[in-house]
């Protein structure tokens, strides 16, 4: 079948106007066609979205499921003592820098000549 979806209908077409196929079989045809079509646009989506994630460093879920259960094989959460807690430690504030700027110049604004016109008498 080919991929060219005027060209399949036309092929259709006329392969029912001369009497080779009635159109139950053409729209089975025409619907399988499309099914066909719509799988092979799915994979190749799901193709460029996967190398697209690994390009920008993504993982999976299913990986990403696989590495939390194997660390959690390996370090167990403690979940049956509670954590104490200590009183909040204040931070001294930094201290802010009294560092002196330069002032900066702002660029001169440019005045546009005004032209003389000669008026002649």
């Amino acid at each position: 079948m080919t991929t060219d979806l005027l060209g399949s209908l036309k092929t259709y077409l006329t392969k029912l106007s001369d009497g080779e196929k009635t159109p139950q079989e053409v729209a089975a045809a025409i619907n399988s066609w499309a099914r066909e079509s719509a799988d092979s646009l799915k994979t190749k989506i799901h193709e460029e979205v996967e190398a697209a994630a690994l390009k920008l460093g993504f993982v999976k879920r299913e990986e990403f499921d696989r590495l939390v259960a194997r660390v959690d094989a390996i370090a167990p959460i403690r979940k049956s003592a509670p954590i104490k807690k200590s009183a909040p430690v204040k931070k001294a504030a930094p201290k802010k820098s009294t560092a002196k700027k330069a002032p900066t110049k702002k660029p001169a604004a440019k005045k546009s000549a005004a032209k003389k016109s000669g008026v002649k008498k």
